[in-house]
């Protein structure tokens, strides 16, 4: 089915936000680990599994679309240390939200229902579950303090 060449675009912008993610969230995973901060090194872990579904998924939009996916990634932003990487992650996650509202709503322009429809639930889980996750990290690092932080991630 011929896409929309807007649609297919703006996707393949995501592409290439998606898959920087998926690398910088797998080199701080194992950084993490390297470290011997578990906890952390699970969920940054489990966020590279999740971006690269939704770079699958946009992959396949733009296929089915008749597109040919950008597979080259944006620069990555990769952190010094625990506190560097979270707030990298953080605005990583900040940007990758807006982007996803400015392609829902050109969506909705082109009347292309589906792919709104596969933005919508990654805006879910970009808002509700990695960049909320975040949030709340940096927080408990700063009412506790970064080594009371620390010593809770083995």
């Amino acid at each position: 089915m011929k896409g929309n060449e807007k649609v297919i675009n703006y996707l393949n912008e995501m592409i290439a936000g998606e898959l920087a993610a998926r690398d910088q969230y797998f080199i701080h995973a194992q950084m993490y680990a390297d470290w011997g901060y578990d906890k952390l090194y699970e969920a940054n872990h489990h966020e590279m599994e999740h971006e690269t579904e939704h770079a699958t998924s946009m992959i396949k939009r733009v296929l089915f679309l008749e597109g040919t996916p950008n597979m080259k990634p944006e620069p990555l932003k990769i952190g010094t240390d625990v506190v560097s990487m979270m707030e990298s992650d953080l605005e990583l996650e900040y940007r990758v939200r807006d982007n996803l509202k400015r392609g829902i709503a050109l969506c909705e322009q082109e009347h292309d229902y589906v792919t709104r429809d596969l933005l919508v639930l990654q805006l879910k889980d970009t808002e509700e579950d990695h960049a909320h996750w975040l949030e709340k990290q940096l927080r408990q690092i700063k009412d506790m303090g970064l080594q009371n932080y620390l010593q809770s991630q083995k």
